[in-house]
């Protein structure tokens, strides 16, 4: 289903009673309103995008769990409201709880209105291996420095001062990994990392970690995993979820590098993604293992695609793997050349037709047709 978002979602409603369901529907098209009804896995972007959000008791403790507040939410139920439909108002934020049939006439006039949306809001990719090896750290490092490039560039034509650029921050959620700090080239900066990060009362303000992180040129930011022969030294699930919230409330872009084997951490970092991209070579290995990785991924994101990186040497065409895994392709990259020595001397280093760069401007270009279009249709 392709569904035109440049106005907002419409209203979005996740309810199972057939008959609450009907009447949603017949609101809808008297009020001339979008109606998009989904499932309990409602991605970030949607939740956020839509005008209004309708819940039933059981979807209300569901997006509760995996999605932040937002305002102009509703709980509808079959019949009187009861105390467990109030208490699960209550753990999701609804503004309001309206029986059906009896509250339908406050239900229209909920249809109808529209909401008032805030330009400042950012976005989050969170980037992940289809395979060991699938080069998910790299996409994730291009993608914030094509990010922090192209805002740098936007910034100064507009004002003529590159300093107020959007902030890009990038986040490292895999302790067993290398680092991003090491494969920007960046690790002998001073700056913290995340085991010097205390998050107080599940809030980072962004002013105070932008100032304390090592930067990558101008506009990027990076938070790192630890390093050393004791235990790996990654983020909390609390506190990578404050970090990705305080850039995003910033206006920033948050990349965030997330291992497959998907723990606590990179589970509560794919529930609050506007995108998921996962990275996969051309191979049909790489596409089996992928297979497996993106029916996790989309048990709790929708928001997702694909990009596959080359060279591909039994002759696999990146269209034909994409149809098979029935998932959109958001680019199809050439090997970045000397990506190896590149890496061994002084960190990557990609110029404006590299193939990195053209992938990971592939990505932004999606993520940016957010918050108010949706996911790509598969």
């Amino acid at each position: 289903m392709n569904i035109d978002r440049s106005d907002g979602l419409g209203v979005l409603g996740v309810v199972k009673a057939n008959n609450v369901v009907e009447c949603l529907r017949s609101i809808a098209a008297a009020t001339d309103q979008t109606f998009v009804e989904a499932s309990t896995s409602v991605g970030r972007i949607d939740w956020a995008s839509a005008d209004l959000v309708v819940l039933d008791a059981d979807a209300a403790r569901e997006c509760a769990a995996r999605l932040p507040r937002r305002d102009r939410v509703v709980l509808v139920c079959d019949g009187a409201p009861t105390l467990a439909d109030w208490q699960s108002a209550t753990v999701v934020g609804a503004d309001r709880v309206l029986g059906i049939p009896d509250d339908e006439a406050t239900l229209v006039a909920a249809f109808g209105e529209r909401r008032t949306r805030s330009s400042a809001d950012g976005a989050v990719v969170a980037v992940v291996g289809g395979c060991g090896g699938a080069g998910a750290s790299s996409l994730a490092a291009a993608i914030a420095m094509e990010s922090a490039r192209l805002s740098a560039e936007a910034s100064a034509r507009a004002a003529g001062d590159e300093s107020r650029a959007r902030w890009t921050l990038l986040v490292d959620a895999d302790p067993l990994g290398g680092g991003l700090d090491v494969l920007l080239g960046i690790e002998g900066k001073h700056g913290l990392r995340w085991p010097g990060l205390a998050v107080e009362g599940g809030r980072v303000f962004a002013d105070a970690l932008r100032a304390a992180l090592p930067s990558h040129g101008k506009g990027l930011s990076v938070l790192a995993c630890g390093r050393g022969s004791g235990e790996p030294s990654g983020p909390a699930p609390a506190a990578a979820t404050a970090v990705v919230e305080s850039g995003r409330s910033a206006g920033g872009v948050v990349v965030c590098d997330v291992p497959r084997n998907l723990t606590a951490v990179g589970e509560s970092l794919l529930d609050g993604a506007d995108l998921v991209v996962v990275v996969l070579p051309a191979t049909v290995r790489g596409g089996l293992a992928a297979e497996r990785v993106l029916a996790r991924i989309s048990e709790r994101n929708p928001n997702l695609g694909i990009v596959i990186r080359g060279p591909a040497p039994g002759g696999l065409r990146s269209g034909d793997l994409a149809e098979s895994l029935q998932v959109p392709l958001l680019a199809s990259m050439r090997p970045e050349p000397r990506i190896d020595t590149m890496l061994e001397h002084g960190g990557l280093d990609l110029g404006r037709r590299s193939p990195l760069a053209v992938g990971a401007r592939a990505v932004l270009d999606v993520l940016t047709a957010r918050p108010h279009r949706g996911r790509r249709p598969a």
